[in-house]
């Protein structure tokens, strides 16, 4: 009876360990797959699940969540530039299509980064390097389209494909930056030069409008300058001074005034011709000789005019020149 309990308990042991062994846990977004002695069997889905020891084993398990693979692809361009792009493959195993995409492809990391290199070096040569930068969505999208064809039979799905990175040649990377450093100077003398332009303007038309207002200023002051000796003749007038006396006085006062104003500064270079103490006097009497001559030569030629008519005409005049006696000669 004894050796009877003694034989229960490995075999309880036993029996443990190999219901322990037939029971596994599949993960959340995995898949299981099942062979009975080495024949496919069964696809688990996530939770606890049942395998019969020694008959059945996990042949393997696929991610069904969305992976990323980054593939670098060396290149040349239609205009003979060597470019290296960073191509992000976006893909997913198809939860109705896990056999297919466990048993039919060994290593699909490889397959898909066959399939980009083919694509890239088959669109990339026929664009120009300018033509890369602005049209790698194109490339991304024949990228996608390709891998779609090729992998959908053995059961992923591209989710995305997207260009991440261009790295031209260094030497043309170089040159490049000179040339977009060169043309953002051109711009920026552009943008100077403008600027200046329009500064030399502005001034022009400010200096313009400067003169023109000084010149308006002026001659309103020389306006009002003469509408005053207009009233102060007009007042010397009314206080019996004739306008001829007027003016001289006026003169005179205008004189005396620089004078004043000369003597004012300290400082001051000017000198006023005439600046003796009868200039004042002269110049009044020189004017009134002056106007008093002005009136005679005047008053002569109104009654010579009305003694003889024919002065008056000057055609008529003009067809018999004067003897050497004549008075009108000596005038």
């Amino acid at each position: 009876m004894g050796g009877f309990y003694l034989f229960l308990i490995p075999f309880g042991i036993f029996m443990f360990f190999l219901l322990l062994s037939s029971l596994f846990i599949v993960k959340q977004q995995t898949a299981a797959l099942v062979e009975n002695f080495g024949r496919f069997n069964s696809i688990r889905n996530s939770g606890l699940q049942f395998k019969i020891p020694i008959v059945q084993r996990i042949a393997g398990r696929v991610n069904l969540k969305i992976q990323q693979l980054d593939v670098m692809v060396e290149t040349k361009t239609k205009d003979d530039v060597f470019v290296r792009l960073k191509i992000s493959v976006q893909f997913q195993v198809i939860k109705e299509k896990v056999y297919d995409a466990f048993y039919k492809l060994q290593n699909p990391h490889d397959q898909i980064t066959s399939y980009v290199f083919d694509v890239v070096r088959a669109e990339v040569p026929k664009m120009k390097l300018d033509d890369v930068f602005e049209r790698k969505d194109d490339i991304a999208i024949a990228v996608k389209q390709e891998l779609n064809e090729a992998m959908i039979n053995y059961g992923y799905d591209i989710i995305k494909t997207l260009v991440t990175d261009i790295d031209p040649d260094v030497q043309v990377k170089a040159a490049m930056n000179r040339i977009n450093a060169a043309e953002r100077e051109k711009v920026a003398a552009e943008y100077e030069a403008e600027a200046e332009r329009i500064k030399i303007v502005a001034k022009a038309r400010a200096e313009a409008e400067s003169k023109r207002l000084q010149g308006q200023g002026i001659a309103d002051q020389r306006r009002e300058i003469a509408r005053g000796l207009e009233e102060s003749v007009d007042v010397l007038n009314n206080v019996g001074i004739n306008s001829q006396e007027a003016s001289a006085l006026i003169v005179v006062t205008q004189h005396y005034d620089t004078l004043q104003s000369i003597g004012e500064e300290t400082n001051t270079n000017l000198i006023l011709l005439p600046n003796s103490p009868q200039a004042g006097s002269n110049m009044l009497n020189d004017m009134i000789a002056s106007f008093v001559a002005s009136n005679q030569i005047g008053e002569e030629m109104r009654k010579r005019n009305e003694s003889d008519p024919k002065m008056g005409n000057p055609k008529r005049s003009r067809k018999k020149p004067p003897s050497s006696g004549d008075p009108e000669v000596g005038f």
